[in-house]
């Protein structure tokens, strides 16, 4: 059973999917417990746990309290009810910071009936206080004990209260009560920063986040054309939200620095952040077609990724795939593909100029072949391999 707030939606929900899919064309059952967002997929077997309802009633509980995942006991307790019924002899989680489940309630559960649990950590949340992330503020307070929280107002936002301490403390009791716990971490970096949290006595294993690879290659097309970049060397930078964190403002100010042969074009940008682009950069709305993204990559001159915070962004990996080098920020885990890969460049956060700089020296390459494969159907039964050998 896998539990995470979404279901077939971003990274965690088409890993989840991806799981589903090999377990069960090795013939295992397998079930996707969700919590918030749109319906599931038809095709596959899930478990709504709670409603629309105690979702809005679980986000106004964390804004009033600053207590997310403590929120959900009825629905939790129902949920409970159903895993009986269903008898997994693993969980599998996910993403849980979703108003959607109640932590107390369901670790207690899972102590209690000794089911050995595989964790994956896509963010930071589990062994913080509050926030999903740090590394951009770079607070440390997770290590040792987190408390007057200088992320109380962003995600998941509390509107009155600091209860950083308190979560941190309850967490750590919850978590810590599990006989049989194994971490996933998509990352070195998160493998290390696990190892520096109050978790550091469980086991983690290293499984990598992966691409479709069968799509993401290198794909010739017109799109250079389409987009009005012709006669440019693209600089391309995609994200599915572009929050601060992803380098907005970076990109901004990048363009007006680099010669004129060079076109910096974004994907996933609102209309409101397109509005506001300086006219020398190209914004594209977020796009669900892999295709068109796979051309954008193979067109471009490198991929940039200024990211302030991040685990293993598959943003980097698709880019490679496609034959396209990656410059980066020195930031968590997104330096990683980059130096495995041999291809592309690492500068230090917020150095507009050093970026720049690795931009121009970009050599320029063919990209007819892939720069390195993180094919996800192989990292897919690494999971599988590692439910086996802890059942």
């Amino acid at each position: 059973m896998q539990i995470s707030a979404f279901c077939g939606q971003g990274a965690p929900g088409k890993i989840e999917l991806g799981i589903h899919n090999v377990l069960s064309k090795e013939g295992h059952q397998s079930i996707i417990a969700w919590g918030r967002a749109n319906a599931a997929p038809d095709s596959v077997p899930t478990i709504r746990i709670g409603n629309k309802a105690d979702y809005y009633m679980h986000g106004l509980y964390t804004r009033m309290t600053d207590k997310c995942g403590f929120g959900s006991a009825r629905a939790t307790k129902d949920f409970i009810k159903k895993v009986d019924d269903w008898h997994p002899d693993l969980v599998q989680l996910h993403m849980l910071h979703g108003y959607f489940i109640n932590l107390e309630v369901f670790f207690r559960y899972l102590a209690e009936k000794k089911i050995p649990v595989v964790w994956t950590f896509h963010d930071e949340w589990a062994i913080t206080g509050h926030c999903p992330c740090f590394e951009m503020i770079g607070c440390n307070k997770w290590e040792t004990g987190c408390h007057h929280c200088p992320q109380r107002s962003h995600h998941p936002t509390s509107w009155l209260r600091d209860n950083s301490e308190w979560n941190w403390k309850k967490k750590k009791e919850l978590f810590t009560s599990l006989e049989k716990l194994t971490i996933v971490a998509p990352s070195k970096w998160m493998v290390k920063t696990v190892q520096n949290s109050f978790l550091r006595d469980y086991p983690v294993k290293l499984i990598h986040n992966g691409i479709n690879t069968e799509v993401f290659k290198p794909t010739q097309s017109n799109v250079k054309n389409r987009i009005g970049a012709a006669d440019k060397k693209i600089i391309l930078g995609v994200s599915s939200t572009w929050a601060p964190s992803k380098g907005l403002a970076d990109f901004c100010e990048l363009s007006t620095i680099l010669p004129e042969e060079y076109q910096i074009v974004l994907v996933g940008l609102s209309d409101q952040q397109i509005r506001t682009l300086p006219e020398s950069m190209i914004g594209i709305r977020k796009t669900e077609s892999q295709r068109e993204l796979a051309e954008l990559y193979t067109a471009a001159h490198v991929f940039v990724n200024p990211t302030y915070e991040d685990n293993y962004p598959t943003t980097n990996l698709e880019a490679l795939a496609c034959g396209t080098p990656v410059i980066t920020y020195q930031t968590g885990g997104s330096v990683e593909s980059v130096e495995e890969s041999g291809y592309g460049a690492i500068v230090p956060k917020g150095d507009i100029t050093a970026l720049a700089e690795a931009v121009t020296m970009t050599p320029d390459i063919e990209h007819d072949q892939p720069l390195y494969r993180c094919d996800e159907r192989e990292r897919y039964q690494e999971y599988q391999n590692l439910y086996q050998q802890i059942i």
